[in-house]
């Protein structure tokens, strides 16, 4: 690409841009009581929100869904041309249809209009001509107009889909406020990713405990805190009286430390070694809290207590690692 082709590109794209960036700030400026209305019917309904729209709105249309299911506000996408032939059993009387059209003249979704009314679904357009027919026969419209598309042509739908994306997003971000919609709801909704590790996964769900619980009685010798460690695989071993209070750790670390002081390990005790005052993490914490403990005091390993104090389990960075928390 010849140098000024290359400027010409960046021009036009640029021209783009700014066109979608003053559609949608021109979409704020005319928010008014219907967008408020339209929150409040979704609030009361005791279905779901059913999104609908042909061709790129339909793609639009998807997104809108997705972000609602994803929010706190149950909903999926119907196909109008597939509604038409049998699907538009998928709703009920306690729904909802959210219609995007940027005509408000789709055929698909106006031949919906008379069974819809006959069911009762209340009707809420997205479109960018507040006197279609989808406009003036839904319960609700909402106005998501642009002067003009980004299309040089003037043919590609752009800032249109760009405005009606965007009115959805502040619809569900609306709706998600008035529900009181918090982090760990969302997390709930995608246990799946990143987020929902961090959020519901606990430590309880990955320390080793019971018999997988690494720990020797205070008293006992260097050699067999080790073979305890061996067995256990954690690189660290709990120490405990004999009435299983917690008295100290010992670790890999504090292993090469002992080396490093030429002592006869052979005539060691546990006690002369280990750590006293260990670093220790309650059972219900998030697995996460476990992660910025670790990070924070540059360690490898945590010792896990109930609520009370008790000993219960351990774990370290490799249990986090594997879960996908860090």
């Amino acid at each position: 690409m010849k140098n000024d082709q290359k400027q010409s590109c960046l021009a036009l794209a640029r021209e783009v841009l700014a066109i979608e960036a003053a559609a949608i700030t021109r979409l704020a400026s005319r928010l008014d009581d219907s967008f408020s209305a339209a929150v409040e019917l979704i609030l009361a309904c005791e279905g779901r929100v059913v999104v609908s729209g042909m061709g790129k709105s339909g793609h639009i249309g998807n997104k809108i869904a997705a972000t609602l299911a994803s929010t706190g506000t149950p909903a999926f996408f119907m196909h109008p041309a597939e509604a038409a032939h049998g699907d538009l059993g998928m709703l009920t009387e306690r729904d909802i249809l959210l219609a995007l059209s940027n005509s408000g003249e789709s055929d698909e979704l106006l031949a919906l209009l008379p069974a819809l009314k006959r069911k009762g679904v209340p009707i809420i357009a997205l479109t960018g001509r507040p006197q279609s027919t989808l406009a003036t026969e839904a319960s609700i419209h909402l106005d998501a107009g642009v002067e003009k598309e980004a299309c040089p042509l003037g043919l590609a739908p752009t800032a249109s889909t760009t405005a009606a994306l965007a009115l959805g997003d502040a619809l569900a971000v609306a709706l998600l406020d008035a529900r009181d919609f918090k982090p760990e709801d969302f997390a709930l909704s995608h246990p799946g990713g990143s987020l929902g590790r961090k959020l519901l996964v606990h430590i309880s769900d990955l320390m080793h405990g019971g018999d997988a619980l690494p720990r020797v009685m205070s008293g006992s010798s260097l050699k067999d805190a080790l073979l305890e460690m061996t067995r256990k695989g954690l690189g660290m071993t709990a120490i405990c009286d004999a009435d299983g209070r917690l008295l100290g750790i010992f670790t890999d670390g504090d292993l090469r430390r002992t080396l490093d002081r030429s002592l006869d390990l052979a005539g060691l005790c546990i006690d002369d070694v280990m750590a006293r005052q260990p670093r220790t993490i309650e059972s219900h914490r998030l697995a996460t809290e476990a992660a910025n403990e670790m990070e924070h005091h540059k360690i490898n390993g945590l010792l896990v207590t109930d609520r009370a104090g008790n000993l219960v389990g351990a774990l370290n960075m490799h249990d986090l690692l594997k879960a996908g928390v860090v």
